[in-house]
């Protein structure tokens, strides 16, 4: 499976927030639930959605198209501005079919972006929707290296990988943090080197992982990245593994989750 493959998608959930919790200083976790939770298959590594949350004011319609392929995007854009769900891309954190319960964990800074306010003000019953998208991580069992990079944004789809690798799997992990405390357990490899890297305050996000990413050089013949984050850590490093060791471009995914300067 690869990011490509999310327009074939086509489970579509109608949840509702169970709770909340400040789980460290920049994330809260939100956990979700509702009877379609049984309906969203567990891709495990990094499971993502798309994520429709309710405008702040008047009614919502969540009569969402379930595909995002080109005519499910017109008819999501079709809808009235002022019923039309705000749409935004998450990871699963984690996933519970014997309790119907989803969990995903959001970065908090300030009061800046829809989804940001959304999880600051949310109370347990809200209504949401989300719409399965798959995985962008494609295992390759003849990989015999992996190279991980991602910021805060990243942080979930990152652990999700590095639990679901086989255990014999080796490589580096590098996920950068604003704050040593955002740190979570993680059940890689041992083989997999993971390195928490906490950024100086006054540093661009994404530009410790980059930096130390340049600095990697691979070990293996056959090496699969992937890249997620702030746009510059994403394209930067996946042009730095393709020109400096050769790395094929089929073989780094990568995304870029936001871009400074835009919400």
């Amino acid at each position: 499976m690869s990011f490509a493959d999310a327009k074939k998608m086509t489970t579509l959930a109608q949840l509702e927030v169970a709770r909340t919790e400040r789980i460290s200083p920049n994330f809260v976790r939100v956990t979700l639930t509702g009877d379609d939770v049984a309906r969203i298959p567990n891709h495990g590594f990094d499971h993502w959605f798309r994520l429709f949350l309710p405008q702040e004011n008047g009614t919502t319609s969540f009569d969402l198209p379930e595909r995002y392929d080109l005519m499910g995007y017109l008819k999501y854009l079709r809808m009235p501005g002022p019923t039309r769900p705000h749409q935004r891309n998450y990871t699963v954190r984690e996933l519970r079919h014997e309790t119907n319960e989803l969990d995903i964990d959001f970065v908090v800074h300030g009061d800046e972006g829809v989804a940001t306010r959304w999880v600051t003000r949310t109370r347990p019953g809200d209504r949401v929707a989300l719409l399965d998208q798959g995985c962008g991580f494609d295992l390759d069992n003849e990989t015999d290296e992996f190279v991980l990079a991602g910021d805060e944004t990243g942080l979930p789809a990152v652990v999700g990988i590095l639990n679901d690798l086989p255990r014999d799997a080796r490589g580096v992990a590098f996920i950068e943090i604003a704050d040593a405390a955002d740190a979570q357990p993680v059940n890689a490899p041992a083989g997999l080197d993971v390195q928490w890297l906490v950024r100086d305050a006054a540093a661009r996000p994404g530009s410790l992982a980059l930096e130390r990413g340049r600095a990697w050089s691979p070990i293996g013949s056959n090496v699969y990245a992937y890249l997620c984050g702030e746009q510059a850590l994403a394209t930067g490093l996946r042009r730095h593994l393709v020109n400096t060791h050769g790395v094929a471009k089929k073989s780094v995914a990568f995304t870029g989750y936001w871009r400074i300067g835009t919400h």
